[in-house]
């Protein structure tokens, strides 16, 4: 693990990602020693830091640090958190040092090269996600929801979960964005209230409308699924698996799932 460009595993227990959750992080595919899409990791990284308004970020000593910590692993995923850094009293951010960078990279998941030909099954949580249009979309550090998620669905024999928001519309799950097919419409939750944005979801959508598919971003509860063809999942991981099953709904067809996977080779 680096810490402001340092090989160390400790912050501060003052920085306030410890106490408060104030900061934002990406997780990136690392193939071949590379990060992958490293341009879009940063500008989801800068992106919401202007939204959580933390100045002060070293963009091009950032990058260099993703690209020198991809070096060190053929195949893996790094993590890269940035904090408001230390200082302040109570919530209030004056006063604080220089935004912090930590850094990881751990092995990559091995189980998704057998989901890709299995594919994976999705079970309802019933953890619901609050609404805040001023942190939908962004990747920040309050994740005690997503916490919560996992943690039932680990005492489930389900591979993800599929996540409401408290008015009961589909969201996403528990670490990847959801779509779904039904002849040639796809559609895709709506995240203006809640969710992340993921940047392979970005990169989804652009696929599908260039691929001559209609797409929507839709309001919907479960029961959209229903009617549904097919039905996948993304994030920068997968970094797309098809789904076999959404609660009592079977699906077997693979037509979108064929079309992205043969566009991101």
């Amino acid at each position: 693990m680096w810490v402001n460009g340092e090989m160390r595993d400790s912050i501060e227990a003052r920085d306030r990602a410890v106490q408060f959750g104030d900061g934002c992080f990406t997780t990136a595919r690392v193939h071949q020693g590379r990060v992958q899409r490293i341009e879009a990791h940063l500008k989801r990284l800068q992106q919401a830091c202007e939204r959580l308004k933390i100045d002060g970020v070293d963009w091009r000593r950032l990058e260099n640090e993703m690209s020198f910590a991809a070096t060190t692993r053929s195949d893996g995923v790094l993590k890269v958190i940035l904090t408001r850094g230390s200082g302040g009293r109570g919530y209030s951010a004056t006063g604080c040092a220089a935004p912090a960078r930590i850094m990881s990279i751990s092995d990559y998941p091995a189980h998704y090269h057998s989901l890709r030909q299995t594919g994976v099954r999705l079970a309802l949580s019933s953890v619901r996600l609050g609404k805040n249009p001023q942190l939908a979309g962004i990747k920040h550090l309050n994740r005690l929801e997503q916490v919560l998620i996992r943690t039932e669905l680990e005492q489930t024999g389900a591979d993800e979960a599929l996540v409401l928001d408290s008015d009961a519309l589909l969201v996403e799950c528990c670490a990847a964005n959801l779509f779904w097919r039904t002849g040639n419409q796809v559609f895709t939750p709506d995240l203006s209230a809640s969710g992340v944005n993921g940047i392979q979801r970005q990169w989804v959508m652009q696929q599908v409308v260039q691929s001559g598919f209609t797409l929507k971003e839709v309001r919907v509860g479960i029961d959209a699924l229903a009617a549904a063809e097919e039905v996948l999942i993304t994030n920068a991981l997968m970094p797309v698996l098809p789904v076999y099953q959404a609660e009592s709904w079977h699906y077997s067809s693979r037509q979108l799932f064929a079309l992205l996977c043969h566009h991101n080779e």
